[in-house]
């Protein structure tokens, strides 16, 4: 069961963005599609989707974030596991370059022999890589933390920080920059790629400057199956007052995360429309999530 859940907020375009993702890769489906009515920003489509078994979730909520690379996605392209890695990797580049941009062109790397990072139509960014089959084995796809400007220097504490507070959490890879391959990069993260819940995640601290970091636009979903999980988490994931919001929280690092219990889902799909309704206007005027004020919203 996968416990963290990239969420992707769009102005207008979550399910154009869904199909196109959906179109892009294998094996991949949308798994819901609801409308949250009379919220601040109208009335929002929010979707469930996978792509090649990664769960993924959309909101189409206005304009108010952006999507940018800071946080992005590593597709893993494995030749021991598919002989014709090379070809898929370079067809999905095809797709997701059209109408989108290259952020480093594909081509052979120090890192890789094929790997390109691109930022697609809809602003989501994905670093196809060509990984070597001598190595252990990764998901497919994996998100892919950005530490940069003010955050430089400071992923070997973020992920050392998220291993400690979920379970089933192991760092993998940990490479750092040598002398001179960046002003000021010494020591720090080149790339680590970490477990938490058993899912995969990769990391880098980002020399120089960049015009992006971390916010709402990309945050992580937590599924909590108790109030008590919603309580931990939420005490240890929540660092920034002005953000709590509707069961959203910022980190220390300015990372968005959503606490929110599993039985959702459940509500905001399986309900007729009333009761999405009453518990859409009982979850507006919350911060933390409560469990029992939500099931008594549904239950009206």
């Amino acid at each position: 069961m996968q416990k963290i859940i990239p969420h992707l907020w769009f102005d207008k375009e979550a399910k154009d963005a869904a199909a196109f993702y959906i179109s892009v890769f294998p094996d991949s489906k949308i798994t819901s599609s609801t409308v949250l009515k009379n919220t601040p920003s109208g009335d929002c489509d929010v979707l469930a989707f996978e792509l090649s078994g990664m769960k993924f979730e959309a909101i189409s909520a206005g304009p108010y974030f952006k999507i940018n690379p800071s946080v992005s996605f590593m597709v893993n392209f494995d030749p021991s596991q598919n002989p014709d890695a090379e070809k898929h990797l370079n067809e999905t580049w095809e797709k997701l370059i059209d109408g989108g941009k290259a952020l480093m062109p594909i081509d052979t790397y120090p890192f890789s022999r094929r790997y390109g990072w691109v930022q697609d139509k809809f602003g989501v960014t994905w670093q196809l890589i060509l990984t070597n089959p001598e190595g252990e084995s990764r998901p497919f796809i994996m998100p892919s933390l950005m530490f940069a400007n003010e955050l430089f220097g400071k992923a070997e504490e973020a992920t050392n920080y998220y291993m400690e507070v979920f379970k089933d959490s192991k760092r993998g890879t940990l490479a750092r920059y040598s002398e001179g391959m960046a002003p000021g990069a010494e020591g720090k993260i080149m790339f680590t790629d970490y477990m938490l819940e058993n899912q995969w995640f990769t990391a880098i601290d980002a020399p120089g400057k960049h015009e992006f970091g971390f916010s709402e636009a990309i945050s992580l979903i937590v599924k909590c199956d108790t109030q008590k999980e919603i309580d931990y988490y939420w005490n240890k994931l929540s660092h920034v007052p002005e953000s709590e919001q509707c069961g959203w929280c910022k980190d220390q690092y300015g990372l968005s995360w959503q606490i929110v219990p599993k039985i959702m889902d459940q509500m905001m799909t399986g309900g007729d429309e009333e009761k999405i309704i009453h518990v859409t206007e009982a979850f507006m005027k919350m911060k933390k999530f409560d469990i029992s004020a939500l099931e008594e919203a549904y239950n009206k």
